[in-house]
C-alpha cells in the first residue's frame, strides 16, 4: 500500500475517531478549513465551507449523548491529490433519551494540501429497508 493510501486511510480513520468522540477540536484537524468545503448529513441539505460545517457538527455532538460508529470500507481510490473513501456506516447513537440504530453510506472525499491530506466532502445517506 502507498504511503499516500495509507495517510488518507489514517485520515479518514481519524475523522471516524473524531465523529464517534464528539470531538470538534479532532474534527477541525481532519477537515479542509476552506471555503469549498462540503457537507451532506443523512437527509439533509448541503452544507458549504468550514465554519458552516464546524456548527453542524457541534449542534449534532450536542444534541447526542452517546454514539458509536462501525466504518466498513467498501471502496477506495488515489488519484493525484485526490482520493475518496465510501464507507458502510453502522451508528449507534442515543439522543433525548432515545436508542437508534442505523447504517448509512458515505463518500469521503480527501484532496492533498501542503504534504497532508484533508477532508474536503462528507456525503451521508442513509440506508432504508
Amino acid at each position: 500500500m502507498s504511503s499516500d493510501r495509507t495517510d488518507v486511510l489514517a485520515t479518514n480513520t481519524a475523522f471516524y475517531r473524531a465523529f464517534e468522540k464528539k470531538d470538534i477540536e479532532a474534527m477541525s484537524k481532519v477537515w479542509s478549513q476552506g471555503t469549498g468545503s462540503l457537507c451532506i448529513h443523512p437527509g439533509r441539505d448541503v452544507i458549504k465551507g468550514w465554519r458552516e460545517i464546524s456548527s453542524s457538527w457541534e449542534a449534532i455532538f450536542k444534541n447526542t449523548q452517546y454514539l458509536e460508529i462501525e466504518p466498513e470500507i467498501i471502496a477506495s481510490e488515489l488519484r493525484d491529490t485526490l482520493a475518496y473513501v465510501v464507507v458502510l456506516e453502522k451508528v449507534l447513537q442515543v439522543s433525548k433519551g432515545r436508542r437508534i440504530e442505523a447504517e448509512s453510506i458515505a463518500t469521503n472525499t480527501f484532496e492533498l494540501m501542503a504534504g497532508s491530506w484533508y477532508l474536503v466532502h462528507h456525503h451521508g445517506s442513509p440506508l432504508m429497508g
